[in-house]
């Protein structure tokens, strides 16, 4: 009940560490779980490092259309990465429909790499399915400023380790991993090899859709708008 005594967990781990020599020393190593013998602290999230030259709109940023999946348009994407991380493909999956995209990396994964392929697969999408795209802060997308201008798609950006803001791409990418096993090349597979998986996974009836296929709920969007 005395403030003034108050410490932080913070005072205790540097009481335990900074004392700790010799023998006490060993003790408290064999004794953490961590089996460290130094402590560091962490850095303030205020004090890190921007992640890219151009400023990143955070997924907090992002419309409540997007995240109620209210609005055709907003999209997640993510890489899956190949053998020895040497090669990739690239997934993006519309929120509402659960419709498939998949984005052909034969020559790299650099952030230039993955912004032209991104660029040629939403340009080729109906305006109506071209409102945002959610990442996460993987170095792929350092170029997402051009990206921006070249579609006129604003990217969002997950907070860090948070996949799970990325649900439905997750998900997605787990099924991929049927046609795509970890541990293998991925360059081996060409653009036709990958629209033809998107396709068997646009024509497989979801659940969460009521048994509906994201190219039936796809469709059915593109028909009203018309």
């Amino acid at each position: 009940d005395q403030p003034e005594l108050h410490v932080t967990h913070e005072t205790i781990y540097q009481a335990i560490y900074l004392q700790a020599r010799g023998e006490l020393r060993r003790e408290v190593a064999s004794a953490l779980r961590t089996g460290r013998t130094v402590r560091t602290p962490r850095r303030d999230p205020a004090q890190r490092q921007p992640r890219f030259h151009e400023p990143m709109l955070m997924i907090s940023d992002r419309p409540a259309e997007a995240e109620d999946r209210a609005v055709p348009g907003h999209w997640e994407g993510d890489l899956i990465i190949g053998k020895d991380n040497a090669s990739a493909i690239g997934t993006l999956v519309e929120r509402a429909t659960r419709f498939v995209v998949l984005l052909h990396l034969p020559d790299g994964r650099t952030a230039e790499h993955v912004r032209d392929a991104l660029i040629t697969a939403i340009t080729a999408l109906p305006e109506r399915l071209r409102e945002s795209l959610t990442w996460d802060q993987g170095s792929e997308m350092a170029q997402h400023h051009e990206f921006t201008i070249a579609t006129g798609m604003p990217v969002y950006f997950c907070d860090p380790r948070s996949p799970w803001q990325r649900g439905s791409n997750e998900n997605t990418n787990g099924l991929l991993r049927q046609y795509f096993p970890k541990g293998t090349d991925l360059s081996v597979h060409t653009a036709e090899h990958l629209n033809a998986v998107a396709a068997q996974l646009n024509r497989r009836p979801r659940k969460t859709l009521g048994w509906d296929t994201p190219a039936e709920r796809v469709t059915t969007l593109l028909t009203q708008a018309s």
